[in-house]
């Protein structure tokens, strides 16, 4: 449960009710990728961390490839946890702010600030102090509310008859043409950016990775690794069901920019009032319990990089301080910014799934070391998809290089193909060279 609560942000709900506006074809590909690309990819990183004595996600990177890769990955996921720690103090503050509390959640609201206080005051005590004497002690409050939130929407679903449309139904419906809309938004890349966690997230590895150092058993990963993000795949589709639902009954305007007033109409009109703000609240928990722990993890990313002492409060509250300091600027410039927070999301999304390919590219050399090269087909298949997914994107958006789509898809598809060719190469290399050694 502390593993599921570390890895499910706000991706899981925000991204599958923004993606089920392509359609019922999101019934098919979130679970079918999850499976084969999340599930594998959580499961293998935390295992490989387990076995290598719970080292830290960087570690694993550094043994199973070079010092070049290892570099880059260490700047990006640093990047990419600051833009965690952003975006979950951005989203469940708004949430509280506007659905739970009523205000308008406005940049020049006083209400708004105090509340983004609020959860940037717990991810510092939770980021400084020893886990066990912060979340251990909270985290089954926060699951409780969790599983009431997810399984409460799953049950409302078929109790209030949500009418959801299957792939043979025609697409186009009396309120919503989510046909035209799957034609004209290029379904890949941009669903499999949008729909991040609930299929797949290069954030998970740098969870696991911590999780594996409390395990006192392998027979422990399956459930805490692959298991959990098989869960959160299911809290995607419910969500994803359930905006789908008030999209087709009318309640809601279908529109990717509201996304997290649909959460409010579905936790009220499934719930109820009371049983609604319950759900709110476990949806509140989800990012705050992924950010404590995404911004704990970057400390310890960089303490362990540049050998910083962190053995007393004192020196952890240091080095926090300075990574504090970074998020409050990217968290000023998301919500004072018009387009602040949409920028934000798309770099956030965008980096989070390019961070899954370090991670599938040692899984496959760790295969190859440790003769189960044969099997490397199975990490190669989904990191082979997000390279092509990941490049496209960034090639072809405007916060990238801003390319044709034509163009885009070709180089997205020459990366991918490099990717693999470079990634057997090299893992036959250093199986020959453990060979040579033992």
């Amino acid at each position: 449960m502390i593993n599921l609560l570390n890895i499910a942000g706000t991706g899981p709900i925000i991204g599958p009710i923004q993606g089920i506006l392509f359609g019922p074809i999101a019934f098919l590909t979130i679970p079918i990728g999850n499976i084969i690309g999340g599930a594998m990819h959580d499961y293998f990183s935390g295992m490989i961390c387990l076995r290598d004595g719970g080292s830290q996600m960087p570690d694993m990177i550094r043994k199973y490839t070079n010092k070049g890769v290892f570099t880059v990955y260490n700047v990006f996921a640093c990047v990419l946890l600051l833009l965690v720690g952003a975006v979950f103090i951005y989203t469940p503050g708004d949430i509280a702010a506007v659905q739970v509390f009523g205000f308008d959640g406005a940049a020049s609201s006083v209400s708004t600030w105090v509340i983004y206080g609020v959860i940037f005051a717990y991810y510092l005590i939770a980021t400084v102090f020893p886990i066990d004497a912060i979340i251990g002690k909270i985290y089954p409050i926060f699951g409780a509310i969790l599983m009431f939130s997810a399984v409460g929407v799953f049950i409302g679903l078929f109790a209030k008859g949500y009418p959801l449309l299957n792939l043979w139904d025609n697409w186009n419906g009396a309120l919503f043409a989510y046909g035209d809309y799957f034609g004209a938004n290029h379904f890949i890349p941009i669903f499999f950016i949008t729909v991040a966690c609930g299929i797949l997230s290069g954030f998970h590895s740098t969870q696991t990775s911590i999780i594996s150092r409390t395990m006192k058993s392998e027979k422990e990963g399956r459930g805490t690794f692959y298991n959990m993000m098989v869960l959160e795949g299911f809290i995607a589709m419910v969500w994803a069901a359930g905006a789908m639902g008030v999209y087709n009954l009318g309640l809601q305007t279908a529109d990717p920019s509201l996304a997290t007033q649909t959460i409010g109409i579905i936790s009220r009109d499934i719930l109820g009032n009371v049983g609604g703000i319950i759900t709110l609240l476990g949806v509140i928990v989800l990012p705050i319990t992924s950010g404590d722990t995404a911004l704990r993890g970057l400390r310890l990313i960089i303490a362990d990089t540049f050998h910083i002492d962190q053995s007393s409060n004192t020196r952890r509250l240091a080095l926090s301080s300075v990574i504090f300091a970074l998020v409050a600027v990217i968290l000023v410039f998301a919500k004072m910014s018009p387009s602040g927070f949409n920028t934000l999301w798309r770099y956030f999304a965008w980096s989070n799934q390019t961070l899954s390919l370090f991670a599938f590219a040692a899984i496959v050399v760790w295969m190859f070391e440790n003769n189960k090269g044969k099997w490397s087909w199975v990490p190669l298949i989904p990191a082979a998809f997000y390279v092509f997914v990941t490049v496209t994107y960034i090639t072809n958006a405007r916060i990238g290089f801003n390319i044709p789509w034509t163009i885009a898809y070709v180089i997205g598809a020459v990366s991918a193909v490099i990717y693999v060719g470079l990634l057997l190469w090299y893992g036959k290399k250093r199986k020959s060279r453990v060979g040579l050694t033992i």
